[in-house]
């Protein structure tokens, strides 16, 4: 299992190695809301996927938190701390995430932080054609953009 090339943005802390790779597949789901000002725009509400080891197994499943959990019964949750764009620009961002807790003994018990890379789609209603408007006939409707990415799982040495 190799790290991925990244931008030095969203590198692991210093001091941490690579324990686990997962391939997401599944939503980004956004909801028409009031935003900080109070003008309607689509907000990310929830990612939903399934979790794949490298040999196409399912191996868990990625929701609301935003929460990793494992079949093994390991579970995190995380909070973005840096993101840089998708290289093609056609993609929700490369991210990296702290995590702020975890549960159960499995793979994800000791993981202290997370990339998200290699982003495909996931994007909001507005940046895909033909755009869906958020607008008042459509507040609090959810749209589901189906994505997928690679999630590199990080722990102190």
């Amino acid at each position: 299992m190799e790290k991925p090339n990244v931008p030095d943005a969203i590198q692991p802390p210093a001091g941490e190695e690579l324990v686990l790779m997962a391939r997401a597949t599944g939503f980004q789901i956004y909801v028409c809301r009031p935003d900080a000002e109070g003008k309607l725009a689509w907000t990310l509400k929830a990612p939903e996927a399934e979790l794949f080891d490298e040999q196409g197994k399912a191996i868990g499943k990625h929701f609301g938190g935003p929460t990793w959990q494992l079949n093994d019964g390991s579970q995190l949750t995380g909070k973005m701390v840096a993101k840089v764009d998708a290289p093609d620009g056609r993609a929700i961002p490369w991210l990296l995430v702290a995590v702020t807790s975890n549960s159960g003994k499995g793979a994800l018990s000791r993981v202290t932080s997370i990339q998200r890379v290699n982003t495909v789609s996931g994007l909001a209603p507005e940046s895909l054609p033909p755009a869906a408007e958020c607008s008042e006939s459509n507040r609090e409707v959810e749209f589901k953009s189906s994505y997928s990415a690679d999630y590199y799982f990080y722990a102190r040495r």
